[in-house]
């Protein structure tokens, strides 16, 4: 049993940490080069960059289903903690918003056209779209501190 749950806790630490390096790379070094291009418009840039969000997606819903499913596992084995709870909480909340509110949103408005894209609608939805992902970024950082220290320094 003691193998399991060390295969367990290891599994769902790297999951968190390769979303959270997943989301540094698109925020830091894939958006910044997409939008810089000299050869692709503002519109053609957005494309390319909503298409790589809305794989990424399907990614965010499988660390949603592990954050779900070894959360409600810790909580059921009474091992409970509140910084750990929020920050579960705080990234399933952030994940459902990007992938059932704002990539679907900004996607549709693509499809609408240039014109749809040039609105404040659209504006202020990626803003808020970049504000989820950063918060995503802090709730998966703190999750991923949190439970790296509760799994190095178990209480007697």
């Amino acid at each position: 049993m003691r193998n399991k749950q060390f295969l367990a806790d290891t599994f769902y630490l790297l999951l968190l940490a390769s979303t959270l390096g997943a989301i540094l790379v698109l925020g830091i070094f894939v958006a910044p080069v997409v939008f810089n291009t000299t050869t692709l418009n503002h519109f053609d840039e957005g494309v390319i960059m909503a298409d790589i969000f809305h794989r990424f997606t399907y990614w965010l819903f499988v660390m949603l289903v592990a954050i779900i499913l070894y959360e409600a596992y810790e909580y059921k084995k009474f091992k409970r903690d509140r910084i750990a709870i929020g920050a579960s909480i705080m990234s399933i909340f952030t994940i459902m918003m990007f992938n059932t509110v704002y990539t679907p949103k900004i996607l549709e408005m693509q499809a609408e056209g240039k014109e749809a894209t040039a609105s404040e609608a659209f504006s202020d939805i990626h803003i808020a779209s970049e504000v989820d992902f950063k918060i995503l970024a802090f709730a998966l950082l703190v999750l991923f501190a949190r439970r790296y220290y509760l799994i190095t320094h178990p209480k007697a």
